[in-house]
Parts: structure tokens; sequence; C-alpha cells
């Protein structure tokens, strides 16, 4: 709700400039006698750089909200590291993202929004002798609270927004520079003006980054400390540690060496070889959420899928644009596609196996050549994205006047 009423605030502000924007005859063409075209000014290089790379951060840095890390991972090199995997993955696959906010929103329903997304996020620790033994999962603290093995955590919403990095105010200003980027990109294609392929592949990602952020609004941001619950019970201690737990240095081997690479998206897609939860963190980029409703499952997917054909859809817009050579146009132009259509394919082609009974291995080995087809093709636009600056036509440094009236950052 909040979202919205940013949105439409935003909006309101919008058309009292357009109104009130000014004209100068040097630049304006007359349509009729009363009707004058807006006036135009010019931009540079480093301005269309800036607000893209503005945008492209609140898009795969700001609007991530990440789980909370292990105490043993509280170092800056284990922070830098944390902070950087999730970049890249925003990179590599936003709408794996986007799928991650919208599973955990979901699963959001057992209490209030903000206590639901603290516990799924790895918010409530169990110390037994007043040391940290485990991270408590949902199903888990209710059933120790009904068993009397732990007391009901006092922990109250605000106290829980208390320990988040960001409000409504920080939010609402990632909101609006995004919102701003994408109407200026609109008004460019209403009036025939050039758009380089650095904004289109950051439209791909502001897009995702209201979903996420829809998604997100009730989660804490960057919470670095887990509240304790302390185990009261005299009993045995076997029923503290599921059989979900599993150690701190797990790792997966079904993709031999490349197994610490796939590992990431692996989790985001919920690949059943990963386990639910680490002893003392839950993953980072957790996707073994269960979703109870067989709706939302299906939701789930198809919003995945959709996701995936929006981002690479709008990719292909860029299909008749300008590019320096005739061969970065059909990169461009194949890694499009293969971004629009590899999770389809994917999909479609697990769903056949799975009706042929194909063995383990030749699932494995599906996964793996469709991933790495999509890295490519997604590093492949990420590069062309930026080289394609160096020969940009006349007209991509035309700009509407109105649009710079806009605060943004």
């Amino acid at each position: 709700m909040r979202l919205l009423v940013f949105f439409f605030i935003f909006l309101e502000f919008l058309a009292g400039v357009i109104q009130a924007a000014p004209t100068t005859n040097t630049t304006n063409t007359t349509t009729s006698d009363n009707v004058e075209a807006p006036s135009f000014t010019t931009r540079t290089l480093w301005t269309i750089i800036s607000s893209s790379i503005l945008t492209l951060f609140a898009c795969v840095y700001s609007a991530i909200h990440p789980n909370i890390p292990s105490h043993k991972d509280s170092g800056y090199p284990h922070i830098i590291w944390r902070q950087l995997s999730m970049i890249i993955m925003a990179l590599i696959a936003p709408e794996l993202i986007v799928t991650w906010a919208m599973r955990q929103r979901f699963s959001a329903d057992q209490w209030t929004q903000t206590h639901s997304f603290f516990v799924l996020m790895g918010g409530f620790m169990l110390y037994v002798d007043g040391e940290p033994y485990c991270t408590l999962q949902p199903n888990h603290i209710l059933k120790l609270i009904h068993e009397k093995c732990i007391d009901v955590p006092t922990l109250t919403a605000k106290q829980i927004h208390d320990k988040s990095k960001g409000n409504a105010i920080s939010k609402g200003v990632v909101v609006l520079q995004v919102a701003w980027f994408v109407i200026q990109l609109i008004t460019r294609a209403i009036y025939h003006l050039e758009t380089t392929q650095l904004e289109v592949g950051t439209l791909a990602f502001a897009v995702l980054n209201f979903l996420t952020y829809a998604a997100w609004w009730d989660k804490p941001l960057d919470v670095q400390c887990p509240y304790p619950v302390h185990w009261k019970s005299t009993g045995s201690k076997a029923t503290v540690t599921p059989e979900y737990y599993i150690d701190e240095k797990y790792e997966i081997t079904q993709f031999g060496p490349l197994s610490p690479f796939f590992r990431p998206i692996l989790e985001l897609v919920g690949y059943p070889g990963i386990p639910a939860c680490c002893k003392l963190q839950v993953p980072t980029f957790d996707g073994s959420i269960k979703l109870v409703s067989y709706s939302d499952k299906i939701a789930l997917l198809l919003a995945g899928l959709l996701m995936a054909t929006i981002f690479g859809g709008i990719h292909a817009m860029a299909w008749f644009f300008v590019f320096p050579t005739y061969q970065e146009q059909v990169l461009w132009r194949m890694s499009a596609v293969a971004i629009t259509c590899t999770p389809w394919f994917g999909l479609l082609t697990t769903a056949l196996l799975a009706a042929m009974n194909a063995p383990l291995k030749l699932f494995i080995l599906l996964y793996a050549l469709c991933t790495l087809f999509y890295i490519i093709a997604r590093a492949v636009l990420l590069v062309l994205m930026f080289t394609t600056l160096r020969n940009l036509p006349p007209d991509a440094y035309k700009a509407l006047l109105w649009t710079s009236l806009v605060p943004h950052l």
C-alpha cells in the first residue's frame, strides 16, 4: 500500500512538472497555430552512463533484502564477499531474485508479515547453555513453543523494524529513481528519440525491481544479528535439531568441480539437493521454502517464467537499434532470444524427461547446459550494453527538457 502511495504522489508531481515545463522557440517545432512541441535539451555520454548505473545499482543492490548471516561470517571479508555474490546473482538472474522474493511473500502468512519475514530470513536463533545452537524455522519454532521447550518470543514488529537498515523513505527514494528512469525512457519512445542499449538493459532490471520491492516491502533490510531464543527444557535436545539441518561446510557434489559455481542458482530454484537450512543460518539464496498451497506453487512457477520472458523481451526491444557493427547486433539478438527461451526450454525438456523416467545424470546434464547457456547469453548482453556506447547516433544525445526537472539522482 505504501509503495502505491509513493507511486501516485510521484505521478501527481510529474503531471505538474509536465504542465509547467518551459518551452523555447529555438528548439520547438510548431505542429499547429496553438500547439507547440515540447522543448528539447542535450545530454552527455556521462549523463547517460551515470543515470543508468545509479538505477542499475538501485535494482541489483538496494532492492535485495538478504537473509541474516551466520555469526561466524561477521568479518569484513565475509560481508564483502556475500554482498558481491548477491550483486553478481542479481546481474545474472534477476528473475530468480524476484521469484525468491515472491516465494518468501507467499510463505509469510503464519504471523504478521514482518514477523513471518523475520523468521524466514533466520531471525530467531536458539541458544543452549548460552551458546548459539541452531536457526529456528517457522514450523520448528511453533513446535518448540507448543512443547514448552522455549518461551514465546516477545519481539514486536516495531522492534524488528528497528533492526532494519531501511524504511519507507529510503525505499521510496529508490523506487522514485527507478520510476523516473522508466518514465524518461517512455517519453523518448513517444518522441522517437534514440535509446541506448545500456538504457534498455537497465529498463529490464527496473521493471523487475518494482516487483521485488513490492514483494519485500515489509521484510527487514540488512539485519545482521538474529534474536536469541533460549532453551529452557531439561529434557533431551534431540528435537532441537531436525533432519533438515546440516553442517555449515556442506557441499553439493552432483555437478563435480562446477558445484560451488552452481550452488547460488541451485539455492534460488529450490534444487532438491540443497538442504533447507544450515545449522547457524538460512542460506543466502534460500529457495527451499515449501509452499503449502498448490495454487501458490503454480503461481510461483508461472511468475518465474513470466519474469524471464519479460526480462528477455525488454532486451529484444533493441532488435532494430543502431549498433556499431553488424556482428554486435547479431550477438544482441541471439542473446536476447536465448535468455527469453532458455527457461521455457528447460522446463518443457525436464517435464519430457520426467515422463520418460530418464536417469538423474541426464537431468543434471540438462540443467548444467541450460544454466551455462543462459549465463553466457547474460554476460554477452552486459558487455554489449557498454561497448555499444562508443558510437551513438546524434538523437541519443537529445532529451526532453521537462525530464531533467523531475527530482532524481
